[in-house]
């Protein structure tokens, strides 16, 4: 489900009481107020004064229900704390069953929420900031491209181009010690190659608009060097929102997510 209709759904969600739990948690390392995982304090001091106030209630099934949410919640975010991110968004209730976890790349402000609908208002901010969307980088050799959301890589492809033999193919992942073969710089100087090269560009633009329609994608973002960079938006029915005229294409994901999305 893409990020728009799950957004969608957790809008339309609602119960009779309060039943939700929304969780919005900075644990962005990156941040002076989050040393030494300052996060675990804010998580388990903002349960606690929801937790307080529920026992104030002496609504027991209430209580019951929190308790089991505040569980999973610590559980969740304890069993990820190698791999955290900048922040966490989680919406869950027990019934109706909501379960929706989010580890973000973008800031995130920490609030907690106990309601009878999932508070979403801060997670569509961040969505219309950091929309789905595809960056798409192009080389000599490849075509490398991101499927990314919330500033976060959902899936990535790269579709390797053979100039000599005018053919391609796709390769999941890539040997980051592997020798592409096909296009060099000097053979793209070549007439021959260079019509070849803008074939596979043509062809490669009519997938990325097949990945928009599929993916869902608000944007795309196209970084390269400059006359690849051009002659890669060239081949796109709509204007790209962005080209960067960088060679991003051996960058780790979070470096061109940066170059992307935070210049």
């Amino acid at each position: 489900m893409s990020l728009s209709k799950e957004l969608k759904t957790l809008k339309d969600f609602h119960c009779d009481d309060r039943c939700v739990l929304s969780v919005y948690l900075n644990t962005n390392p990156g941040d002076p107020d989050q040393l030494n995982g300052a996060w675990r304090i804010h998580l388990k001091s903002g349960l606690k004064r929801i937790d307080e106030y529920i026992k104030a209630s002496k609504d027991e099934k209430e209580l019951k229900n929190f308790t089991e949410l505040r569980k999973k919640v610590q559980t969740e975010v304890e069993d990820n704390k190698n791999d955290l991110s900048k922040g966490v968004v989680i919406f869950a209730s027990l019934e109706p069953e909501l379960w929706a976890v989010h580890y973000v790349q973008v800031p995130v402000k920490t609030s907690f929420h106990w309601e009878n609908h999932p508070v979403t208002e801060e997670m569509e901010y961040m969505y219309k900031a950091y929309p789905e969307a595809g960056i798409i980088l192009p080389s000599f050799g490849e075509v490398r491209i991101l499927d990314t959301a919330m500033g976060a890589v959902i899936d990535e492809a790269t579709y390797v181009f053979d100039a000599n033999l005018e053919g391609w193919g796709k390769s999941q992942k890539k040997d980051p010690n592997e020798t592409l073969t096909g296009a060099t710089r000097d053979d793209a100087l070549e007439p021959r190659l260079r019509e070849n090269l803008q074939r596979f560009y043509k062809g490669m633009g009519e997938i990325v608009g097949k990945l928009k329609k599929e993916r869902g994608w608000q944007e795309i973002h196209v970084s390269g060097e400059a006359d690849l960079a051009n002659a890669f938006a060239e081949t796109l029915r709509e204007k790209p929102a962005s080209c960067i005229y960088k060679n991003l294409n051996n960058s780790k994901p979070s470096d061109v997510l940066h170059q992307v999305f935070e210049k």
